[in-house]
């Protein structure tokens, strides 16, 4: 079995072409969708109530996110504690996921995540892929979606530059254009996802 690891930054695309390749049949494990989930654990809301405060906290009992990622997208530090509590809770059930897709005999899982590079996870990948598009298309599209200015390029500020990501990746597709042209892109992804296949497959049985 192949992982494939899908990333890029907020606004690149990356959650469309995974939704498209889910459309297409694989199984896409979304690590964000693993975090908010990790985050409504109890052990997790005990050690955000102990590094960051009893504020963070609802009276409801439930982490208060949205004040939470006000604090961590200001503070590079707070951010990093706050990953020090979720990554390995998100990394250990990655791991139970991808173990349930092998038994089941996938040939093939995708996982989405913004973070694959910055947290080394490309290491334990077969093949990584990034979506890629010019920084004025991003910024557009981010205050399209009603983000302020100043919160995008905070966001943006807080991952790695597409062009490393880009230097790293095994495949790159482009989302300057039409939603048509991500299409046509994806398409030609879903082909060499089947490629990297085939050459798993033969080496298996050298």
């Amino acid at each position: 079995m192949i992982t494939v690891g899908i990333t890029g930054i907020i606004g690149s695309g990356k959650s469309t072409v995974s939704r498209m390749l889910r459309e297409a049949g694989y199984q896409v494990i979304d690590l964000d969708h693993i975090a908010k989930e990790v985050s409504g654990s109890s052990e997790v809301k005990e050690d955000i109530r102990r590094v960051f405060g009893e504020e963070f906290i609802r009276d409801d009992g439930s982490i208060d996110v949205n004040r939470m990622k006000t604090l961590v997208f200001q503070d590079r530090e707070r951010l990093a504690m706050l990953e020090k509590i979720a990554h390995p809770r998100i990394l250990g059930e990655l791991a139970r996921r991808l173990a349930w897709e092998k038994e089941k005999g996938a040939r093939a899982v995708i996982i989405d995540g913004p973070l694959i590079f910055e947290k080394g996870m490309n290491k334990e990948l077969t093949k990584t892929v990034v979506i890629s598009a010019n920084m004025e298309t991003i910024r557009k599209r981010l205050l399209l979606r009603g983000m302020i200015s100043e919160d995008a390029e905070r966001r943006i500020s807080n991952q790695m530059p597409l062009s490393e990501k880009e230097k790293m990746a095994d495949h790159i597709v482009n989302n300057n254009g039409t939603e048509q042209d991500l299409i046509g892109e994806t398409n030609f992804l879903l082909e060499q996802i089947k490629i990297w296949e085939v050459e798993d497959t033969c080496t298996l049985m050298n």
